[in-house]
């Protein structure tokens, strides 16, 4: 039997789009969060660097850092502005070259995206080598319901702007890749909803290795979830409202412990 949205027959439009009920017993109506509206592009790539910058932090707090690749205590001024070619328009110092190698060949490729967000998260990493998909196996899995993929093969640290094109492509019009040998990368159209897929992403690729294994064990077959289910519920999950709203609560966590000091 479809699975039908019965609870969400009296809402529209924002709540609708998350899956939230918005009704007091007096019959106010009551809003989800939202992206804000701004009055100027310049307001807007400001909220964008703030929220980049607590990204940062909230990576690294989750031990998606290493080494140099860490940014525990960085703040919107420590921030860097590039060209299209790598050069620095604003900042004193170098840029990551792999980073520039991939990130600038999926901002070319895909016009929709304004965020991308690449790591070699512990569970990602161990999930790549198998250079395989997600299984649909649980709810938060169909975040990635057909809007992910594999680039299923590793020609070492990409310092090659062709090997961030072979990304891009692989990548093609989904939410997230998983680079064999390598590491996770997601996309999104705010940095809040590609960091949300990351996190989100690792936790599966965490869930999926830990399934496995158990079934391997114990003999017992996992039990997957079927299309129909899936494409329904990856509307309720999976959307870019839903993204950038999921990464709100580690938003405003980091801001209430560290008194916003990252927003300078």
């Amino acid at each position: 039997m479809a699975p039908i949205a019965t609870t969400l027959e009296s809402e529209n439009g924002r709540n609708a789009s998350v899956g939230a009920l918005g009704k007091t017993v007096s019959g106010k109506k009551l809003k989800i969060r939202e992206y804000p509206k701004f009055d100027s592009l310049e307001e807007e790539r400001l909220y964008r660097k703030q929220h980049l910058a607590a990204a940062f932090r909230i990576f690294a707090e989750r031990g998606f850092d290493e080494g140099v690749a860490g940014h525990i205590s960085i703040c919107v001024s420590d921030l860097i502005l590039v060209n299209e070619d790598g050069d620095v328009v604003t900042g004193d110092e170098p840029i990551n070259a792999a980073a520039f190698a991939i990130h600038s060949e999926i901002h070319k490729a895909r016009p929709d995206v304004h965020a991308a967000c690449h790591a070699h998260s512990v569970y990602g990493k161990a999930f790549s080598v198998f250079g395989r998909e997600l299984d649909m196996m649980t709810q938060d899995s169909l975040r990635f319901y057909e809007s992910h993929a594999v680039y299923a093969q590793f020609g070492g640290v990409v310092l090659d702007r062709e090997e961030g094109k072979r990304i891009a492509k692989a990548l093609g019009n989904g939410k997230a890749a998983i680079l064999q040998n390598h590491g996770l990368l997601t996309v999104g159209r705010s940095v809040d909803e590609a960091a949300f897929w990351f996190i989100s992403l690792d936790k599966t690729c965490h869930a999926q290795l830990l399934a496995d294994a158990a079934s391997a064990g114990s003999g017992h077959k996992k039990i997957l979830i079927d299309d129909e289910e899936a494409a329904f519920s990856y509307k309720q999950v999976g959307t870019p409202e839903k993204g950038w709203l999921a990464f709100q609560g580690y938003y405003d966590e980091q801001l209430a412990k560290s008194k916003g000091s990252f927003l300078q």
